[in-house]
């Protein structure tokens, strides 16, 4: 039996806040268990929500600057939480948060310095878990698959609703196929599906509101299906299902607030409008003439409209997991990447990702 206590740091696009969770995992016979010990969400302040998301505009000092004061900051609200709930930590595995991801380019960049981390905490730190598949031809995302297959494997999909909505589950192994570590008969695939909180978060806040608390504001709305089917007819959608696929803030700014900007409606019915749009697509890239299980976590989960959209679409069974599973299964998977890296271990997928080979992805710096 082997055992890895660790902490788990992410920061989604959403900018809802740092996920911090300490969990417990434990190996036998080959079978990983896990334990949410400690987690809980730290908003960013006003100043951190600006820094974090106007960093891609600033100077190569400037951003160099941030990625070292993101550090910083990581490294003192770890040391904080490890206080507070007096944990012994073998590392932490962060991260960190993205401000360039164009896997085309070959590029793709989180900010929040892992050895500053390090040197914060006096503990090991993984980060940088997306660069080495980007380098090998791959999306460099989405990365909980393989944390989905041997943590989650009781569900038949598992979908995240942050700031975009992106699935994993297992399919069968196409004759001659190989199968990627961990997959047994089967392939797991997954991807990027459309925007979720980035953009519903962004709508909201043309009314004073932070975020659609569940779905309210969306409710009072009407489908306008002149914009639901431009943002339909959206190129990205129109690529292959199972096709290694993934989005960012970038593709946001270039082609979908175009199509929402150009549409002189009502807050409530752009927020109706895209609603719809998030659940055709989920439906869309879930369709199966075989009810299956779905596994809802992320914000999106408490968006009890959204939820409600959902339903009506699909055949198949929707499930809610506990609290902390919603909110922190995110953090808990990257502890887990981290724990895959600290045993040389493939913690990335070419059949999710699309790189030329499964990779063990994750930098390490060395503190304690």
């Amino acid at each position: 039996m082997n055992t890895y206590k660790v902490i788990g740091l992410m920061s989604g696009t959403s900018l809802d806040g740092l996920d911090i969770a300490f969990c417990v995992f434990t190996e036998k016979n080959d079978k990983w268990s896990f334990q949410i010990k400690n987690a809980e969400t730290i908003p960013y302040t006003k100043q951190w929500k600006e820094k974090l998301s106007s960093v891609e505009n600033k100077t190569a000092f400037d951003f160099a600057l941030l990625n070292s004061e993101y550090g910083h900051y990581l490294g003192l609200q770890t040391k904080i939480f490890i206080k507070k709930n007096k944990l012994k930590v073998d590392f932490i595995a962060s991260h960190g948060h993205t401000v360039f991801h164009q896997p085309d380019k070959k590029v793709t960049f989180q900010i929040g310095s892992g050895a500053t981390i390090a040197a914060e905490c006096k503990l090991p730190v993984v980060c940088d878990f997306r660069s080495l598949d980007v380098a090998l031809g791959g999306q460099g995302a989405p990365l909980v698959p393989i944390g989905d297959k041997l943590l989650f494997s009781e569900y038949d999909y598992c979908l995240n609703l942050g700031g975009f909505a992106n699935i994993s589950f297992t399919s069968p192994r196409p004759v001659g196929h190989p199968s990627p570590v961990g997959e047994g008969k089967g392939v797991r695939f997954a991807f990027d599906i459309c925007p979720v909180n980035i953009i519903i978060n962004e709508l909201c806040k043309k009314t004073g509101k932070e975020f659609d608390d569940k779905g309210l504001i969306a409710r009072k709305g009407k489908v306008n299906q002149l914009l639901l089917n431009e943002l339909n007819k959206l190129k990205f959608y129109h690529q292959k299902k199972n096709q290694p696929k993934s989005l960012g803030k970038e593709w946001v700014i270039k082609y979908f607030n175009p199509i929402l900007n150009k549409h002189r409606l009502s807050v409530e019915d752009k927020l109706r409008t895209v609603y719809e749009h998030i659940a055709e697509q989920i439906t869309y890239s879930t369709f199966n003439t075989q009810r299956s299980t779905i596994l809802i976590t992320g914000g999106g989960a408490y968006n009890d409209f959204l939820v409600e959209r959902i339903k009506a679409l699909t055949n198949h069974k929707i499930i809610i997991p506990e609290k902390n599973i919603i909110e922190f299964k995110e953090a808990l998977i990257f502890a887990f990447l981290g724990v895959l890296r600290m045993r040389n271990e493939v913690n990335c997928l070419k059949s999710v990702t699309g790189a030329f080979e499964d990779n063990v992805g994750g930098a390490v710096s060395w503190n304690n």
